[in-house]
């Protein structure tokens, strides 16, 4: 049977499978409501869109299926997730309380509920759904832990500090970070003596990177009226921290006076909005983002100003490919201040890369470089990096240069510069310029192991000191194990060495990491060869020339090999 045919055969089977599967969940009353295939494929382009994360279209599809909800439980998260997810939050809301009047509510629409009253200042209801969603025991550890800490911050009015304690030690201890950060949030609520005293405690914990709430204590300060100890907290946060894009635009903000109201810890929705935050991060690093977007679309919804939330936003969409999104919510972070112009801006230029339009990408950035009201030293890092990054080796060498001229030798960030423009050096044909650099990044800093990685091998390249590459390879290794570069050119030390079985042990690895790299491919190749492994050989060479990534000039060397081999 030809391909084509089987293809589609099996593929109307599985369309066959996934009707009968919906249609045997509804009640048979209910059936000819949403038998007609309009409303089949209504659901199925739905639940599709949906799992790609285009949640606007998913929630369009789904809203035609007004009913379904009553026989079909499965449509019930699908819709709320695709309403909350495309900010149709009062569609969600109406949807919910829907549920709950037919008594078909779950986790998720009391929580919706619970979260709409919060924002309206209607704390008895709101308890009154957090307490239902608690009772769920939703078979997730996070979303058990989220409902109780609902809970918890609806219930204060009726409450006394002593007693919102108590209630918090109740909560799991394996959220024991989250109950530090509510722990302050309390104390500052009811006026507590102790706020400040936890504050400093918190953001000088060595175990735990507290370094966001660096922040939330110098608006406390601010919003005490207290300005230059608010101020004093963000300058030393930043030394510490100098890439805190909250803490850079609040500094900026302090020194035009200018700061803008976005969290007052005695407004419970502002509070909560950022717990929530705290789990959409947990499980946006476990690449849980429909999920981690539902909790943050929440935590927007409650605190609208707390432009941090679209940062998370826009990389969730970032990291499941979802470019064009991606961008348009970092267009709308630019308005927010000079630090979110300035990340939001590399953040739109390294998507535009990825879209294949470097000039723009390019233009956009020196654009927003230039406009700069102040250009520290990390800013002009940045640039000096995208620049190499994007091959204008020349000019990111002037700005490599520049920080070289303000910073001392100690400070942390002469190992990067150094290395960056040690790299442009070496792809701008400046050898001797580009050792020097590299030697003193590694002098500053040893234990880097793509530094000893690009210095060695470019060594190895160039047919000097291989005994000694070798061996800071192999170092290297052991910093940066399993990495395919590092194994690689361990190889590749060892192939120029003419340690040909050693050596193709190690490319042999490098090729099953990279499969697709050119380099990597040409150098098994080689190694195959020189084992008496020829048809193998030319086999690797080969498929160097139909990869897209291949220069010409590699190319053109590897058409000599398939003639003459070795």
């Amino acid at each position: 049977m030809p391909i084509f045919k089987i293809f589609c055969k099996l593929t109307l089977q599985f369309i066959f499978v996934i009707v009968f599967i919906f249609f045997s969940t509804l009640q048979a009353k209910n059936l000819d409501k949403f038998d007609k295939a309009d409303k089949i494929s209504d659901y199925f382009s739905g639940i599709l869109l949906l799992n790609q994360s285009k949640y606007t279209d998913s929630y369009n599809y789904l809203k035609r299926l007004d009913g379904l909800e009553k026989s079909h439980i499965n449509f019930t998260k699908k819709f709320i997730y695709s309403s909350i997810n495309s900010r149709n939050f009062n569609d969600a809301f109406i949807f919910a309380k829907k549920l709950d009047k037919d008594q078909k509510n779950s986790f998720e629409t009391d929580i919706i509920i619970g979260v709409n009253y919060l924002k309206n200042s209607n704390f008895e209801l709101a308890k009154k759904y957090f307490f239902k969603a608690k009772e769920r025991n939703s078979i997730s550890i996070l979303n058990n832990y989220i409902a109780n800490t609902l809970y918890l911050w609806s219930d204060l009015r009726d409450n006394n500090l002593e007693k919102a304690k108590i209630n918090l030690n109740q909560l799991d201890n394996r959220f024991e970070n989250i109950k530090k950060i509510q722990d302050v949030f309390l104390n500052c609520y009811f006026d507590s003596k102790e706020t400040s005293f936890l504050y400093d405690s918190l953001i000088s914990d060595q175990k735990t990177d507290f370094s966001r709430y660096n922040y939330f204590y110098a608006r406390y300060l601010d919003n005490q009226g207290d300005k230059i100890k608010a101020k004093k907290i963000v300058e030393t946060a930043l030394k510490k921290y100098p890439r805190n894009l909250i803490l850079n635009q609040y500094k900026i903000d302090l020194d035009l006076k200018k700061t803008k109201p976005n969290f007052d810890c005695k407004k419970e929705n502002e509070v909560v909005a950022e717990l929530l935050y705290i789990g959409a991060n947990a499980l946006s690093s476990q690449s849980f983002f429909q999920l981690s977007n539902f909790y943050l679309n929440l935590s927007k919804y409650l605190n609208k100003n707390f432009h941090s939330f679209d940062t998370l936003l826009a990389e969730n969409y970032y990291k499941i490919d979802d470019l064009r999104t991606a961008k348009e919510i970092y267009q709308k972070i630019i308005k927010n201040g000079d630090a979110f112009n300035w990340y939001s801006n590399k953040q739109i230029s390294r998507i535009l890369i990825q879209e294949n339009k470097k000039e723009e990408s390019l233009k956009l950035l020196n654009k927003s470089y230039n406009e700069l009201t102040t250009k520290g030293i990390y800013e002009m890092y940045d640039y000096a990096e995208f620049l190499k990054n994007n091959d204008n080796f020349a000019e990111s060498i002037k700005y490599y240069t520049k920080i070289l001229n303000k910073i001392s030798v100690d400070h942390p960030l002469f190992p990067e510069v150094t290395d960056g423009r040690g790299v442009a050096y070496e792809r701008n044909g400046e050898w001797d310029k580009a050792e020097k650099d590299l030697l003193a990044s590694l002098d500053a800093r040893p234990n880097q192991a793509y530094v000893i990685n690009y210095l060695a091998y470019s060594w190895i390249e160039q047919g000097v000191k291989i005994e000694k590459s070798l061996e800071m390879l192999e170092e290297a290794n052991k910093i940066k194990s399993n990495d395919p570069y590092i194994i690689d050119s361990l190889g590749w030390a060892l192939f120029k060495l003419k340690r040909y079985k050693e050596s193709k042990k190690y490319l042999q690895l490098a090729v099953r990491l990279m499969p697709a790299d050119p380099i990597v491919n040409d150098h098994y190749g080689d190694v195959l060869w020189k084992n008496g492994n020829k048809l193998q050989a030319r086999y690797y060479w080969k498929y160097v020339l139909s990869l897209d990534d291949a220069v010409k000039d590699l190319k053109d060397i590897i058409e000599q090999k398939l003639i003459k081999g070795l």
